[in-house]
């Protein structure tokens, strides 16, 4: 490691304030990929700014007809959330199935979607459930958000402050991980809201999560696992590795579908 100087604010507006004054500051939240980062020298942020101490970016609350969970609320919180079980439990369970406990206990809402990661498990619940990531500066849609590969629309000094998702009448995650790392080789998740249907999916694109329009099309004539029978995802556009290639991620895109939709409805095995 090497010397930098170590900043722990107590509410989003000292945060604010300090990475404006610090020169190539970043934000340290779950510290699950900026610490490695820098352990490898692959980033050297002359100042580190913790929002650890944050407590105006922790919590969750229902306002409404949403579910508002603020940025440093970790994975495990989301998990065991009363509010977040009876409302949206598609989202309960995707964040209890986020590596492993000490992964879940240490890393955060805010830190997974502001890193953006493609094969990271909450994009797909954002873009989904039609999310809005709130900061210190403004208001977006997760389409408006989500940007590419490791990149969002964040701009330098902005803060995720807190993530606001709507409650839909029907909701499942499935994915297919990698059993070493845990990571989504793919993961989607489906939404029905009103008629609005939404299928989305992470750890497949090369440009980060998307939307399945077929899937949506065909769900929207039926809402069941047997409305998706028989219809396949192209391979074109989807990400090939050691882990699989793209005919095989495109395959599995269209077993997870299926297997959300079942857990959406109740028709689960």
């Amino acid at each position: 490691m090497y010397a930098f100087t170590y900043h722990k604010p107590t509410s989003a507006r000292q945060a604010a304030t300090l990475l404006a004054k610090k020169e190539d500051a970043k934000i340290l939240a779950g510290g699950h990929t900026l610490l490695p980062t820098m352990k490898q020298r692959l980033a050297s942020p002359s100042a580190l700014v913790d929002l650890g101490a944050c407590a105006d970016l922790k919590g969750i609350a229902r306002k409404g007809r949403n579910i508002v969970i603020g940025a440093m609320t970790t994975h495990a919180e989301v998990a065991d959330s009363a509010e977040v079980r009876e409302a949206i439990p598609a989202l309960a369970l995707l964040a209890g199935h986020i590596g492993d406990p000490h992964v879940r206990h240490r890393g955060t809402i805010g830190g997974s979607v502001a890193n953006n990661d493609p094969a990271a498990d909450y994009p797909a619940a954002l873009l989904a459930l039609g999310a809005t990531v709130v900061t210190n500066k403004r208001k977006l849609t997760a389409e408006e958000f989500f940007t590419g590969l490791y990149e969002t629309a964040l701009e330098e000094g902005e803060i995720i402050t807190k993530v606001s998702f709507p409650l839909a009448s029907k909701a499942g995650y499935a994915k297919f991980r990698n059993p070493a790392s845990r990571y989504a080789m793919v993961g989607v998740f489906v939404a029905k809201r009103g008629s609005e249907i939404r299928v989305a999916v992470t750890g497949a694109g090369e440009g980060g999560v998307f939307r399945w329009p077929e899937a949506e099309a065909a769900l929207k004539a039926r809402f069941a696992p047997k409305s998706l029978d028989g219809l396949k995802h192209t391979a074109k556009g989807i990400n090939g590795d050691i882990h699989a290639d793209p005919e095989y991620r495109a395959h599995l895109i269209g077993v997870m579908a299926k297997q959300a939709v079942a857990q959406a409805t109740g028709k689960a095995g």
